[in-house]
């Protein structure tokens, strides 16, 4: 039996058994009701040096092969997204090479898929004085991304949001980008709860003044935009506005608290899928999209409820450190071999909340070899001072 003790808050120990191991196959080659992309993580390399531009050091062995399990279930990636760190502890010059090395790799798998963050976290947005720099790194990253044969997510602009007095200027550079584009993009619409400098994005004041304000620019582009991905923890405000998006135009919810509701649907209109958290989940979520496309959905809401709950304690506040949670149960999981990440991240967290996302991800029978999880887990509460 796979067991050890785990604490909960007040320094209380009680004996946890882990249940048998995951039954949720690790392939899957049938197509998904939705389009569902898995933004990845990225493993670190403890023992590399920086490059000689300053990127982090990355296990790209792991990375790469983390991207194909992803792929053997079915899903398309989010590559170089926030999930991967992307402006906190991985930059530009890092995020450039996981791309080229990523759509390479694609390129090598009949049916691997993956659309690529296109930002500006090359300019430093203390140092940003006009809306033509936003522009300039806009440009820089969508033509990488498209030289190598690559389709781009518009990300949010920390840069932008420093300096945009109003929606006009949000909308100048939106405008200036989407007219250039060689494929239509997906849009991001990332809340201040996952990146608190893009507070007041859009340069509106209220939820619906900021819909309309993304809305107008969309009907503006509508050719040129696949969908747009909202990150706001907010299911209403999702089904508010994907109500409004024109026919051609897809709803990608990135709402890692509400994902099962809104990707099911209404009936009349559902979502599509651009999430953090199918990174850790993402056998049960094809499992889940199975049991969808059969038409059991009572089946899909038995599958995805234990997930939403871990991803709900995963992505607690402060939200943005929800990837220490991710990279943790990929280091349980065995895709990994140390729980180190990118700028020490996984110091973020508390021994309590990894506790906690044990007895969760086991719940949710996300565990593919307790022995191991046990093994692994012992070594951090031992690190943390919990007997075991």
């Amino acid at each position: 039996m796979a067991k050890l003790r785990l604490p909960f808050t007040g320094g209380i120990l009680d004996d946890f058994e882990l249940s048998p191991p995951s039954v949720f196959p690790l392939r899957n080659d049938k197509p998904f009701p939705r389009i569902a992309y898995a933004a990845a993580h990225v493993v670190a390399d403890p023992l590399g040096r920086p490059g000689t531009e300053g990127q982090a050091a990355v296990d790209w062995e792991r990375t790469l092969a983390f991207r194909h399990h992803l792929w053997d279930l079915g899903f398309k990636i989010a590559e170089a997204m926030d999930t991967s760190q992307r402006g906190m502890g991985f930059d530009w010059s890092g995020a450039r090479e996981l791309i080229a090395r990523s759509l390479a790799d694609a390129k090598s798998r009949p049916g691997a898929d993956l659309a690529c963050g296109v930002g500006t976290d090359q300019l430093e947005p203390s140092q940003t004085r006009e809306l033509s720099d936003v522009v300039r790194a806009y440009e820089e990253q969508l033509a990488f991304v498209e030289g190598h044969g690559g389709r781009a997510i518009l990300m949010a602009s920390r840069a932008l949001a420093t300096i945009a007095r109003d929606p006009d200027d949000y909308a100048k550079v939106y405008d200036r980008i989407l007219s250039q584009v060689r494929e239509p993009v997906i849009l991001h619409w990332l809340g201040d709860m996952f990146d608190p400098a893009l507070s007041g994005y859009w340069g509106a004041s209220s939820f619906d003044q900021t819909m309309q304000i993304v809305l107008d620019i969309i009907r503006r582009h509508e050719s040129r935009i696949d969908g747009i991905k909202i990150s706001l923890l907010d299911a209403d405000k999702e089904i508010e506005m994907r109500k409004h998006l024109p026919d051609s135009v897809r709803m990608y919810t990135g709402d890692d608290y509400n994902y099962a509701e809104l990707i099911a649907g209404d009936g009349t209109h559902q979502s599509h899928a651009l999430l953090g958290i199918f990174d850790p989940i993402a056998p049960a979520a094809a499992a889940a999209f199975a049991r969808l496309n059969a038409g059991d959905r009572a089946g899909y809401d038995a599958i995805f409820a234990p997930t939403v709950a871990l991803s709900r304690r995963i992505f607690e506040a402060p939200t943005q450190y929800y990837k220490a949670g991710i990279v943790f149960l990929a280091w349980l999981n065995g895709f990994q071999d140390h729980f180190v990440m990118l700028a020490g991240m996984q110091s973020a967290r508390s021994i309590l909340h990894y506790a906690e996302l044990l007895r969760l991800a086991d719940r949710a029978g996300l565990i593919i070899d307790p022995d191991r999880a046990v093994r692994r887990m012992k070594v951090l509460l031992t690190m943390h001072g919990v007997p075991n």
